[in-house]
């Protein structure tokens, strides 16, 4: 009866329903059977009915009872759904609630005559703990709960129990009555600090984009109130993320960066000392981290940098909370939380929002629910929010995740304390997303340089009207008696007196320490030097090997294994038995597995990762009759080896990427590892390479040890699924910020993966993956190329028997795929005279290694033959690297002193969509690069062979 009633009254047509229940007690035959069932139900059990028919009340007063009953539960209903529609959000006053009909008590047939009339509420509508109310003081209750300068959205969710927690919390006596007059001073104090802090750098500075809270200084008492009640149920821990409105006052006042240090910076000095290198970046992007103190309690917080992109650092913090998580053994996900804070237009706007909302109850990126606090602007940048968003309001994309959402006047304090509160203690109860909707205005422009009556003139004048947060709670307290007005200017007095010290103090301040390489980073080191000297050993005794690929390779008892897969695995076993034709995915299961047992965890996700895009990995064993998960790598050495982790991921690489990158942040002893389903799926989270991974380091001080496994080479797949644009990366690579290998052996894969996590240093790693080589009868290694005396190779050069180097005409320098090829053809027309050289890593690129190959072939031409066309690929990278270590030469030993192109000619597209065509192109670029003379490889475009 419960949920039958409780879908019933789900309906927003409240009207409705009391009409229909209206002609039931007329004539139960004038409803529908599904009515007329329901409402038999609903006065058969309503006890207070039960007991005037049995008390001799007449036929029609119980009708008149059950009417106002039934009619009271749908209105109470429509307020707990549509009240916010009334509630008194806006400070500006500009866009004013009208009356919604399903909040009008007379849409239900009352009258002014019927509000002191009493109603019986009983259990299931169970307002404020009445049971029996008059209409009026249902009312009462109703407005205030949900139409005042709180508006709740809730009734969206599915659990039950979610819904009744927050409506007993809502519903209870006036909120107000519970701050103390210690709270509301408290709440006054950090409003002052952080009106004051921005209107003395309006003052100071004048002009200076500085993205300043101005309008939105409640801010800062909700985020006070978040950590107070986070810190008082266990988090000991908070990731924050947040754009840079409003940055630089939560630097100071929430994480405790001094303000001499941020006026230092306004000042023109480095945030960093001048010992540390990198570019550095504005100050409304720089992160931060803090130990404070909560009311007697410890609590770390760490506020992730970010670039102006807005949105990208979400899953970024996500991440770094969820390997904090499991750093501190917080499986419950309690003591560590995720703290969002968003603007209003790009919550709504950017599709990462959703993208990382969708992570939040998924095995692998879970992390027990995020705060989400959204300074509401009501504008974004230039831009109303009716030319924004298609919602109501900027947090309806939070709907789908069941997330209450709290709508908040920030002109209201009290209420923002009281919204905080429910909103962290919500986030512990049951670990899910909660969202606040702060409602707030932009006192200046999008920033302080900025003109904002060119296109918001009549809400710019408003603003000008309208006094500050701060003069309207203060004058709020010196009414109710809380604060005096001497007391509110002695605070404001002293405080700009101590940002007149601070500024006496920036001219001579100069920061201390760098911000890095403490705490799980303690012990690595930065990268000194060049990259090739510090290799590590990656090879492991063959024992070990061995031990590992057995493990592997084992058909799992109790597990119904489909007959395909236990071929593989028994082929598997035969490689390592044998100690030859390992393939690339078994030398990657080995990779992972020897680091595995050596200590080192490893996370592994992507879209289809688990079995592999090419059906080639099988990291889980399903079960084919209840489809129950086996992982192999998780079961090489039970309670003796370090954990593995790997996860399908959703259909997002934004998201998941970031999610991936800030877990590397937060972990540098962990592998972490994201895989595309296609190289060219890395497109979709382009801005977390700019904005994060190929620049992290040098703006921020943010080392990654992130791998990305980008599948590569050109099958005929058509234009989507052939390039993982090479040269995006690679345009991207300076000051050794990370690694593109693009590797033809699986020996050389197996230690580029131990690499990462054998050197005392972290950079993030692109893998150039392969596709055909998967399964290709030439791309395997031998068991001890894994072993001792091996390591990763840079360059490989050739490796068959031709002429000697006098005799050698050409040498090709290549990567990746087509080295094979090269060497088909080769072979097949029985050339000794062309010398194919593979270049595995293109950065750092290997200068060393290619001089010593080239040199070994002093009268050659250099070719260097690719897939990609012209315009994309590594040659225009590699060209200009080539040309210099052929113009180091001797003078006299070649004439030649550049190298030559071999490949598909420039494009719009990467790759044909016709495989004939595609063909013919493969065809023509392996002869171009083995047998075309050099003139005509000059030519600028490729002639394809007539038909």
């Amino acid at each position: 009866m419960a949920n039958t009633l409780d879908a019933l009254l789900s309906s927003v047509n409240g009207g409705f329903v009391a009409e229909q229940y209206e002609r039931f007690l007329e004539d139960p035959w004038s409803v529908q059977g599904d009515w007329r069932t329901l409402f038999t139900e609903l006065t058969e059990r309503d006890p207070a009915l039960r007991a005037r028919a049995g008390g001799g009340v007449s036929p029609e007063a119980v009708r008149r009872a059950s009417s106002f009953s039934v009619r009271a539960r749908i209105l109470i209903r429509c307020f707990r759904m549509l009240g916010h529609l009334e509630a008194d959000l806006d400070p500006l006053k500009i866009r004013k609630p009208e009356p919604h009909k399903d909040l009008d008590y007379r849409t239900y047939g009352f009258t002014e005559g019927d509000l002191d009339t009493p109603i019986f509420i009983d259990r299931y509508a169970s307002l404020a703990g009445l049971e029996t109310a008059t209409l009026r003081e249902i009312l009462d209750v109703l407005r205030q709960s949900y139409c005042s300068t709180i508006g709740v959205e809730y009734m969206h969710i599915q659990e039950i129990e979610e819904r009744a927690w927050i409506q007993q919390h809502v519903e209870q006596a006036d909120w107000r009555s519970r701050l103390t007059p210690e709270a509301r001073r408290q709440i006054y104090l950090e409003l002052a600090h952080a009106e004051g802090f921005e209107s003395y750098l309006h003052v100071k500075y004048p002009g200076t984009k500085r993205f300043g809270l101005d309008g939105g200084e409640s801010t800062i008492p909700c985020l006070e109130q978040l950590l107070r009640t986070m810190s008082s149920l266990g988090v000991e821990e908070v990731g924050i993320g947040m754009p840079h409105r409003g940055r630089l006052n939560v630097l100071a006042r929430t994480l405790g960066k001094s303000y001499q240090a941020i006026l230092a910076e306004f000042q023109g000095n480095p945030a960093q000392p001048e010992s540390v290198l990198g570019s550095g970046d504005v100050k409304y992007h720089l992160g931060a981290s803090a130990d404070r103190d909560i009311e007697g309690r410890p609590m770390h917080l760490s506020l992730a940098a970010n670039p102006s992109h807005l949105e990208a650092v979400n899953p970024v913090v996500l991440g770094k909370v969820r390997a904090k998580q499991a750093q501190r053994g917080d499986e419950a996900r309690e003591r560590v939380v995720a703290l969002l804070i968003h603007g209003d237009a790009a919550f709504a706007g950017q599709g990462v929002v959703p993208e990382s909302i969708d992570l939040s109850q998924l095995r692998g990126y879970r992390t027990g629910g995020t705060i989400h606090v959204i300074v509401n602007n009501q504008i974004g940048f230039t831009t109303s929010p009716v030319a924004s968003r298609s919602t109501p309001y900027a947090t309806d994309v939070a709907k789908g995740l069941n997330a209450p959402i709290f709508h908040v006047n920030g002109d209201d304090p009290d209420a923002v304390n009281r919204v905080a509160d429910l909103a962290a203690r919500f986030r512990q109860r049951f670990k899910r997303d909660v969202v606040i909707d702060l409602f707030c205005y932009r006192r200046h422009g999008h920033n302080e340089a900025d003109e904002p009556m060119f296109t918001q003139p009549i809400m710019y004048r408003a603003i000008a009207e309208h006094p500050t947060t701060r003069q309207i709670y203060g004058e709020r307290l010196v009414q109710e008696g809380v604060l005096t007005a001497e007391e509110l200017q002695s605070i404001s007095d002293t405080f700009r007196a101590h940002l007149n010290a601070e500024f006496e103090g920036a001219a001579r301040y100069r920061p201390g320490k760098a911000d890095w390489m403490e705490g799980q980073w303690e012990g690595l080191t930065r990268l000194v030097g060049e990259e090739e000297k510090h290799d590590d050993p990656t090879a492991v005794e063959l024992d070990i090997i061995r031990e590992v690929g057995l493990a592997i390779s084992r058909v799992p008892e109790g597990v119904n294994t489909n007959p395909k897969l236990v071929r593989q695995l028994d082929h598997r076993r035969k490689m390592i038995q044998s100690g030859s034709g390992i393939d690339w995915s078994t030398a990657e299961a080995l990779a992972l597995g020897t680091l595995l047992i050596e200590g080192t965890p490893v996370r592994l996700s992507g879209q289809d990762t688990c079995r592999g895009t090419f059906s080639q990995r099988h990291a889980a064993i399903v079960d084919q009759e209840d489809e129950r998960r086996y992982y192999p790598l998780s079961n090489i050495a039970p309670g003796k080896q370090a954990p593995f982790e790997v996860m399908d991921s959703p259909l997002s690489e934004f998201a998941v990427l970031g999610f991936e990158y800030g877990y590397s942040l937060a972990d540098p002893h962990t592998l972490v590892a994201w895989e595309a389903q296609f190289g060219d799926f890395a497109n979709n989270a382009q801005a977390i390479f700019d904005q994060f991974i190929s620049s992290g380091e040098t703006k921020w001080l943010r080392m990654s040890g992130l791998v990305v496994l980008l599948p590569h080479g050109f099958e005929g797949q058509g234009p989507e699924h052939s390039s993982a644009r090479l040269e995006r990366f690679l345009q991207q690579c300076a000051q050794e910020n990370m690694q593109v290998v693009n590797c033809t052996t699986p020996a050389n894969y197996f230690h580029a993966l131990r690499r990462q996590m054998r050197r005392n240093f972290r950079k993030p790693l692109v893998v150039m993956a392969p596709k055909s080589l998967l399964r290709h009868k030439l791309v395997v290694s031998k068991l001890t190329d894994l072993g001792p005396g091996t390591g990763f190779r840079r360059v490989i050069g050739e490796t068959e028997s031709i002429a000697d180097g006098e005799g050698v005409r050409r040498v090709v320098l290549c990567s990746g795929k087509v080295y094979y090829d090269l060497l088909d053809r080769r072979r097949a027309l029985g050339l000794d005279d062309v010398a194919v050289v593979r270049v595995e890593q293109f950065y750092p690129w290997p200068r060393d290694g290619v001089h010593r190959e080239l040199s070994k072939y002093p009268r050659a031409e250099i070719v260097w033959c690719q897939e990609e066309p012209a315009n994309m690929g590594g040659w225009h990278f590699v060209m200009r690297r080539i040309e210099y270590i052929l113009e180091d030469e001797d003078e006299g030993r070649r004439e030649m002193r550049r190298p030559i192109f071999a490949g598909r000619p420039a494009a719009a597209s990467p790759a044909t969509g016709h495989l004939k065509v595609h063909q013919l192109e493969q065809e023509l670029l392996v002869e171009q690069a083995l047998t075309w003379k050099t003139d005509d490889l000059r030519q600028p475009f490729m002639r394809l062979p007539e038909e």
